[in-house]
């Protein structure tokens, strides 16, 4: 029930882990830095599989499996790749009673064992492109974990593609992760800022990384989902090479790109409250619950509840009845919206006189009177579309409210305690580990929307709030999960 949530204000990070717990979304693994997600979350997962393996399927990809186990050899082949990853990996080193003659790496992710069958497959520009998907989990040794946001093994989606020229890849990278940007914002209800990492965080083995960041109720920035153009260097660790159109042979350009179940964790953050979980309609799995108020003639309360939810099925409404007697209606409300339904409504023998029930929408908690009849699943439907709409302008005006510009690096030091700060910085590795060191702010994205950049003129060249030298453009930087 909701009074096992520890207020946000109170102590954030404690009621994020009360919230995922108390609304059975996903608890503790007996096997250390690894959890158990419950139906409740994974029906959330189910959710955003559905609507990004479609979206998927739509830009022309196709989904495949690959090994969980990659040899040491296909590992060390690509340099960078492995001194980024090394330190999480989880290696195998017997099997079957026996030391095995080489290591195997269970999946920190799948580039190499990928190429390993791509270099097999294209011989040919006619080959390519090769536009394939992958959901699986994967597994990095994490020291420090926390329910969805970070863990030892993970479930994600990530795909893999190969190309004939650098343009098409770069399209590729760009097409991704306005996919992902279009999911956020249209189905998580989440605002997110588009942009490129700088080179310090940018994934290990890429040329460029492209990423969302969203802003979460603390502040906080939380990466929500990466692109990265990998150039030719799997191709070449690989020697993936192919015959042009000209008769000549070229290494392969690749890409890829990825979110995992740590977007249930910025579902989460991004709405919830300390009643408990808040989901937009859309990832909601069970979007109304309809609960009888049995007095009186119970048996024609009940009744009257079953088609109501009936009717909204065939509406296609994901509804429900808890007609059960063992809890009052308080408890089932509490318990509900601990749970996140977007919509309840309460139905009674007064109500069914006059023709009415009262709906209740999760976000706001506020009341409405709908009118009982055919009419009953378009009235819920506009509720559902109303909440979905609210959701994403409430997030975007948090998010607006609390990104300050700041000219000084005392004004950053202060703002970045509160959310994103928009500041000029000179482009030097040296200054971004130096602001990472005093203040524990990282620059999350170099933004790539237009209308970003103009409402915070983030070309405009001017002074480094660190280093005091010339600065051609500003970036976003925040404190981070």
């Amino acid at each position: 029930m909701a009074d096992k949530i520890t207020a946000r204000n109170e102590d954030y990070s404690q009621w994020y882990i009360d919230l995922v717990r108390s609304a059975k979304l996903a608890d503790y693994s007996d096997v250390r830095g690894c959890m158990v997600i419950r139906p409740n979350g994974y029906a959330i997962w189910e959710k955003m599989q559905a609507a990004l393996d479609r979206m998927f399927k739509e830009t022309g990809h196709v989904n495949a499996y690959f090994p969980l186990f990659i040899p040491e050899s296909f590992i060390a082949k690509e340099a960078e790749h492995i001194e980024g990853f090394a330190p999480e990996c989880a290696v195998v080193t017997h099997g079957g009673g026996e030391e095995l003659a080489e290591k195997l790496y269970v999946r920190p992710t799948s580039e190499t064992i990928i190429w390993s069958s791509y270099k097999k497959w294209i011989q040919s520009y006619r080959d390519l492109p090769i536009l394939i998907n992958q959901w699986a989990n994967v597994v990095r040794w994490e020291m420090r974990t926390r329910l969805f946001l970070r863990t030892t093994e993970f479930l994600w989606q990530e795909g893999h593609t190969a190309h004939a020229t650098p343009e098409e890849s770069q399209e590729e990278v760009m097409r991704m992760i306005n996919v992902y940007r279009t999911f956020a914002e249209e189905y998580m209800a989440m605002p997110v800022i588009m942009g490129r990492k700088t080179d310090s965080e940018k994934f290990a083995g890429a040329e460029e990384t492209y990423c969302i960041e969203a802003m979460m109720q603390d502040g906080k920035a939380l990466q929500a989902g990466t692109s990265h153009n990998l150039g030719q260097n799997f191709a070449k660790a690989f020697d993936c090479q192919f015959q042009t159109k000209d008769s000549r042979l070229d290494y392969v350009w690749a890409t890829s790109w990825g979110v995992s179940t740590r977007l249930i964790g910025a579902l989460i953050m991004a709405h919830s409250d300390d009643r408990g979980l808040v989901l937009p309609p859309k990832l909601a799995s069970r979007q109304v619950v309809i609960i009888p108020i049995l007095r009186g003639d119970k048996a024609a309360v009940l009744e009257q509840a079953d088609a109501m939810a009936a009717s909204l099925k065939a509406a296609g409404i994901p509804a429900f009845v808890d007609g059960s007697e063992q809890n009052s209606p308080g408890w089932k409300f509490a318990e509900y919206e601990l749970q996140g339904i977007p919509v309840r409504i309460e139905v009674g023998p007064r109500d069914i006189e006059k023709g009415i029930c009262i709906a209740a929408r999760r976000d706001t908690l506020e009341k409405s009177e709908l009118q009982l009849g055919e009419t009953l699943p378009r009235a819920v439907q506009e509720i559902l579309d109303a909440m979905q709409k609210d959701m994403y302008q409430k997030a975007l005006l948090f998010r607006e409210e609390n990104t300050v510009e700041a000219s000084s690096y005392e004004e950053f030091k202060a703002a970045v305690e509160k959310g994103f700060v928009i500041a000029h910085w000179d482009g030097t590795a040296e200054t971004e580990e130096k602001i990472k060191e005093e203040t524990k702010a990282t620059i999350r994205v170099l933004p790539e929307e237009d209308g970003y950049i103009e409402r915070y003129r983030m070309n405009d060249p001017g002074t480094c709030i660190y280093s005091g030298n010339p600065a051609a453009q500003k970036v976003v930087f925040a404190k981070a999960y």
